[in-house]
């Protein structure tokens, strides 16, 4: 089996998100009735595929994102269609935008996928280098894990705002129980994405190892990572928000609570993983 310790690991997040959701659920039909069951199961469907559609397309808007002209740049689509190709997976869409750094991000499914790529990050890459940055974010869309984020996401989502309006209505719906109310959401969904979070840093490693071995080396992405961590350094603000940059092959943000919930494990240690 193909990367089996990525699908156990969405195997047991996908099981303790259920198990989250779950207990929220347990909680309303104890509070408001069996009766209640079918709107939980309706209602949190219904927000999920709400999640996954606008978070789809929230991303692309969010950095503005064109379709890459293919009589402009026939190579990166002929390149794009010989590595989708090679991994069994339909061509994506492809789009370009202007991020402020040099980044590309995977988003959709297999069938309706698709990929960015940043005007900054065309002018800093060679050709071989971009080539295995795109085969990094075709790994994504094949493993499936952009939709284990996306959903995982989601659920957190249902978790914090469940919680937040059960202390909500255990209190006597003050201006106190508001802000409680608000600080035990916050926390809950944080709970719940660090096991999300777990999966993100992970799948990280496995789409680099994906591109490595389809393009037949490592060291062109090694290379495009650390030009891409030297022009972040260097630029000045992006147009990425956090739910985008989680998608990215590069996220910049530091800081020690943003190390502490990174989604990208340390690009030092991915360097020398391709390099191996």
């Amino acid at each position: 089996m193909r990367h089996t310790g990525l699908k156990l690991r969405m195997l047991v997040v996908g099981t303790i998100l259920f198990g989250f959701y779950a207990a929220i659920a347990s909680v309303a039909i104890a509070a408001f009735g069996t009766g209640v069951w079918p709107f939980v199961a309706v209602g949190t469907l219904g927000f999920v595929a709400f999640q996954y559609k606008f978070g789809k397309w929230m991303a692309l808007r969010s950095v503005g994102a064109e379709d890459l002209p293919e009589d402009r740049y026939p190579e990166i689509h002929r390149m794009v269609e010989r590595l989708s190709d090679d991994m069994g997976i339909d061509k994506p869409t492809l789009k370009v935008a202007r991020m402020g750094v040099p980044n590309a991000f995977a988003t959709g499914r297999r069938g309706a996928g698709v990929v960015v790529i940043s005007t900054e990050l065309m002018q800093v890459l060679s050709r071989d280098e971009l080539e295995g940055v795109i085969a990094h974010e075709l790994a994504h869309i094949r493993n499936r894990d952009v939709v284990t984020m996306v959903l995982g996401q989601s659920i957190a989502a249902i978790v914090g705002i469940a919680v937040q309006w059960i202390v909500m209505l255990a209190g006597d719906n003050d201006f106190a129980d508001l802000i409680l109310g608000w600080i035990a959401g916050m926390l809950a969904q944080l709970l719940v994405m660090v096991f999300v979070l777990a999966i993100s840093r992970y799948r990280e490693y496995v789409a680099d190892a994906d591109a490595k071995e389809y393009i037949g080396s490592g060291d062109p992405l090694a290379r495009a990572l650390e030009k891409i961590q030297s022009s972040s350094q260097h630029a000045g603000e992006t147009r990425l928000d956090d739910s985008t940059a989680a998608l990215c092959i590069f996220d910049s943000e530091k800081g020690i609570l943003r190390s502490i919930l990174a989604t990208h494990p340390p690009v030092e240690k991915r360097i020398a993983r391709l390099r191996e």
